[in-house]
């Protein structure tokens, strides 16, 4: 029984390290909204989030806070009730759903989330708005392009972890075996 035991120990933490790298990951090449965004006080602000079209039926929204976690939803695709300063707008077709933000004030400035409710873990991608007196300007944005290639090169690189650890963790059962193998040899079987 010990064995088993021991067993199951060393394959949940290969597996929760992995989960641990891929954490704030998890697909992000699903979806795609520039990083930052910029706007001056009592103007508005529109985001694009851009999405796969495997996620066109599910439920959107937009949050507020500086984690994922425990962000604050301000408006959903779902919700009848749209909030008089937050607009969220889905074009399926497209596959893309725009945010907008009016009359903005200083206080808005923080990170906001665009997000695909699904089952199991949602899709997100962090967006941060910036207050400033000045015009806004497209050049603080990270092309989608490139942004896309950065979660591409992501992408394949989580495979490849999964698949490294995955055969660490193969060897390690393949040893602990042995090991317990050479520990109680078979009897010899003799003739009588």
């Amino acid at each position: 029984m010990r064995t088993s035991a021991c067993s199951a120990s060393k394959i949940c933490v290969p597996f929760l390290c992995l989960l641990l790298l891929m954490k704030d990951k998890v697909d992000s090449v699903d979806l795609l909204a520039p990083e930052e965004v910029t706007a001056s006080p009592g103007g508005l602000v529109k985001v694009a989030c851009q999405y796969d079209l495997q996620f066109k039926e599910r439920p959107k929204y937009w949050c507020k806070g500086s984690v994922y976690e425990l962000c604050r939803v301000l408006v959903k695709t779902t919700s009848r009730t749209q909030h008089d300063r937050y607009f969220i707008a889905d074009d399926r077709a497209a596959g893309v759903f725009t945010v907008t933000m009016t009359s903005l004030v200083e206080s808005d400035e923080d990170k906001y989330w665009c997000v695909i409710s699904r089952y199991g873990r949602n899709v997100f991608k962090g967006v941060r708005l910036v207050i400033t007196q000045t015009a806004t300007t497209p050049s603080t944005t990270k092309s989608s392009f490139l942004a896309q290639q950065e979660t591409s090169l992501w992408a394949s690189l989580r495979w490849f972890l999964f698949l490294v650890t995955l055969g660490c963790l193969a060897m390690t059962h393949v040893v602990v075996w042995r090991m317990e193998a050479s520990r109680y040899p078979e009897p010899e079987m003799t003739d009588m």
